[in-house]
């Protein structure tokens, strides 16, 4: 402890040397949503903190709603005083924030780690997952891809405008795939990879994707998968700041406009040992097929997970490279789990089917669930769609349906814990029954 500690108080003055106009820190953490909570530290502050002293946030604030608002979840909330928890820093998360108007750092917290995790917090889920695997000599290596659309800055009656072309200053609204894109949005997107790399984020690949203002960024392969992650969420945080400073609006929406196709969370992993081989690529690719059927077996329980509201549902209707059922195949962007081309040493699974909004700790948590389930079990998978288009498993389309799928499924209870599953379900079962409680004006149209 003395020794992280050391480490931890060593980061932060380096921090302050090389930045000493920086006064504040802010202090974050992903809730259930997908939300950032925390506070702001005084940078001298924040150095007792790293040799030592207690770093307390209300336990609750993990369980925000949407909105963030508090719901009745069992005796938290309500009933149990709204105790505090101990969180504690992340080591290797300070960075500048270039964003903001005035200079300000940011660090991750956790309450992994700790005396006393939080049981539904969404790092410690997949911390907890992680550690699991390593005891049985399992290694992941994860890397993330996420989409987002660029929107004007401003809102037309709430609704969002396609991003003005900075060159011919015309709506940018032909979607395509075409290099021009990300020429005529050089500045904002290179801001933005930048702004991820002085985060620590290894960016990589940046591609116009089909939808107009509709990008994709790609990140590097990681053995570490908290970090990996870290890096998904905080990308969000950063992109949505850069965009604001230049006058645009980044969103990871779902499904924004329902004529374009909607932005999805990719998620590629690979399996290694040890020794450093390939568990998948074993006895002819045998191991593969079995994480593949885990996978698929338990794909539709984990839909509130993948799909964590109701605009995110919108995404499965069946538009371009969008799964409408659990299914998988080798070099198919139509399935929800893809198996790209490589050789035995990368072999890997693309799972596409979380959106762009999804909580990454978490989707990671139930794709390394499923992978592990299905080297345990050791069942054949269904027929990739390479050898039948029609093949695949129906999964819940609707939000109420997919908790109910979650809630008493046997392995995800015993794999991601029993308390998360029932506060998670809870969570976006009361999200999904308070955005109801509102009349649109097309209700009033069809029915006044």
């Amino acid at each position: 402890m003395k020794s992280h500690s050391s480490t931890l108080l060593a980061e932060v003055r380096t921090f302050r040397q090389n930045h000493p106009d920086v006064r504040y820190v802010d202090l974050i953490a992903l809730d259930i949503p997908g939300h950032f909570y925390g506070k702001r530290y005084p940078v001298e502050m924040l150095e007792k903190v790293a040799a030592g002293s207690p770093l307390k946030l209300p336990q609750n604030a993990v369980l925000l709603g949407v909105q963030g608002g508090l719901f009745k979840i069992g005796d938290y909330c309500f009933n149990d005083g709204d105790p505090d928890a101990n969180r504690r820093l992340v080591p290797g998360t300070l960075k500048p924030v270039n964003w903001e108007s005035q200079p300000l750092g940011q660090m991750l917290i956790t309450s992994d780690g700790t005396e006393a995790p939080i049981e539904f917090e969404p790092r410690e889920v997949l911390a907890k997952v992680l550690e699991r695997l390593q005891h049985k000599g399992i290694h992941p290596v994860v890397a993330f891809e996420l989409e987002f659309y660029l929107f004007d800055k401003k809102l037309d009656n709430g609704l969002p405008q396609f991003a003005r072309d900075p060159l011919s200053e015309d709506a940018d609204d032909q979607p395509n795939l075409h290099i021009e894109r990300l020429s005529r949005f050089s500045d904002v997107l290179d801001d933005m990879a930048q702004t991820a790399k002085d985060q620590g984020i290894d960016i990589t690949v940046i591609t116009a994707e089909i939808g107009p203002g509709q990008f994709e960024i790609n990140f590097g392969h990681l053995d570490d998968g908290l970090r990996a992650a870290d890096w998904a969420a905080l990308f969000c945080r950063s992109t949505r700041g850069v965009a604001l400073k230049h006058g645009y609006r980044a969103s990871f929406m779902a499904k924004p406009y329902l004529q374009y196709p909607g932005s999805g969370m990719h998620v590629h992993v690979s399996l290694y040992d040890g020794a450093g081989n390939n568990l998948l690529a074993a006895h002819q690719q045998q191991p593969l097929r079995h994480a593949v059927a885990g996978c698929l077996e338990l794909l539709p329980h984990c839909m509130p997970i993948f799909a964590p509201n109701h605009n995110a549902f919108r995404r499965l209707g069946g538009t371009v490279n969008a799964a409408t059922r659990a299914s998988w195949g080798f070099e198919d962007r139509d399935a929800c789990v893809r198996i790209p081309e490589s050789d035995p040493r990368n072999l890997r699974i693309e799972h596409r089917l979380a959106s762009a909004d999804a909580n990454p700790y978490l989707v990671l948590a139930a794709i390394l669930v499923g992978l592990e389930h299905g080297l345990e079990a050791k069942r054949e998978p269904i027929t990739p769609l390479n050898e039948d288009r029609t093949s695949g498993t129906d999964f819940p389309l609707e939000m109420l349906d997919a908790v109910r799928a979650m809630r008493h499924q046997p392995v995800l209870r015993d794999k991601l814990g029993g308390e998360f599953v029932d506060v998670y379900c809870e969570n976006k079962r009361q999200d999904h029954l308070a955005f109801q409680q509102e009349i649109n004006a097309r209700e009033y149209r069809w029915f006044l």
